[in-house]
């Protein structure tokens, strides 16, 4: 067990949003589910609007290990490199 005192302040680490997208037009739309129950419809259901309105294509439903944790670096990396953004959703 690992005690920790929660009086001394975390490390701070600096954060930069990714720059804002022109357009959506034609690109390629990552899709991350956090396994919950009807997550997948939702992301499918948001993926095939946008799609019908600015083109492109969606990739395959990618999945976290846990719906409660982040994604990991590794997914989320990877799935960077096919997708020109990515939805997400939680289901219940």
């Amino acid at each position: 067990m690992e005690l920790l005192d929660p009086t001394v302040p975390g490390q701070q680490v600096e954060r930069h949003r990714a720059p804002a997208l022109k357009d959506l037009e034609g690109l390629t739309i990552g899709l991350l589910s956090n396994g919950k129950a009807n997550a997948d419809y939702l992301i499918q259901a948001t993926a095939d609007r946008l799609m019908a309105k600015y083109g492109g294509r969606s990739l395959e439903i990618v999945y976290k290990h846990h719906a409660s944790e982040p994604a990991s670096t590794e997914l989320l990396t990877n799935l960077s490199y096919e997708a020109d953004y990515i939805i997400t959703a939680a289901g219940d």
